[in-house]
């Protein structure tokens, strides 16, 4: 899928399930110090960088991505939304050595930790980012959501869900970490974890169907060698019939950590 697509997706995760990031950036905001400066690794198109800077007015946040054209949306975003002068961004790839991005008093990784080659490297350069006392706030998925209500459609949906987590375990994604015992193993101390189980019924909101299409489509483009043909054309399908359907639904659970620096 075309990379403003994905960079539409994140926007839309962010649009769609605007309760459950807000009470995480409400969370996050309540922890943090009072004038911070935030390091987002891995910002991808700025929702956690946005976000972030809204809910701490006396924060300056530094975003960094490997990705030039997500930095470039996130700089679109902010300078639309007010928000420039306090947002920086930095291209850095993370499974490389680190440029000096700290002090920082929280650092927030989104969706991020679990495409590191060496997550015990990558908490330990977290580690090493914060002052004393400073906050690493992690969100992490354990599932991707599913969109579609119970009968044939669904259950291929849920085997192209399945065929998925292999490919990404096949890939050495590190979407089945203990990150509380990782975070503790890197010095953390203390370390506080919510699961988040997301059930949103019909009607989503008006930019639901276009988030069911964009994940859908995606997922499609991606297992075009993995999945029966039959599968490949219902997917193709049921993605086009999305933006009129009003029976759609989302089903999903995420992970956040709160953890120290002592």
């Amino acid at each position: 899928m075309a990379h403003s697509h994905f960079a539409e997706l994140l926007d839309l995760d962010a649009e769609v399930l605007s309760d459950y990031h807000r009470t995480v950036f409400d969370w996050v905001g309540g922890v943090a110090a009072d004038r911070p400066h935030v390091v987002d690794l891995g910002a991808g198109t700025g929702v956690g960088s946005l976000a972030l800077a809204r809910a701490l007015p006396g924060a300056t946040i530094t975003a960094v991505d490997v990705d030039d054209e997500m930095l470039d949306h996130l700089r679109r975003k902010a300078s639309a939304a007010g928000l420039a002068d306090r947002i920086r961004t930095v291209r850095a790839d993370l499974d490389q050595p680190w440029p000096d991005l700290g002090p920082a008093d929280l650092v927030w990784a989104s969706a991020s930790m679990h495409h590191m080659a060496d997550p015990a490297a990558a908490l330990t350069g977290a580690f090493g980012l914060l002052r004393p006392g400073g906050l690493f706030a992690v969100s992490e998925l354990t599932a991707f959501p599913l969109f579609l209500p119970d009968g044939p459609e669904a259950d291929v949906e849920r085997r192209a869900h399945q065929v998925m987590a292999a490919m990404r375990d096949e890939a050495g994604l590190h979407m089945h970490e203990d990150w509380a015992a990782r975070l503790k193993a890197a010095g953390f101390d203390p370390v506080e974890e919510r699961r988040f189980d997301i059930a949103l019924e019909p009607p989503l909101p008006p930019a639901g169907g276009r988030y069911a299409q964009v994940s859908l489509e995606r997922m499609r483009q991606g297992l075009a060698e993995r999945l029966s043909p039959a599968d490949l054309t219902t997917l193709e399908q049921v993605a086009a019939s999305l933006p009129d359907r009003d029976d759609l639904v989302v089903r999903t659970h995420r992970m956040v950590f709160l953890a120290h620096r002592p």
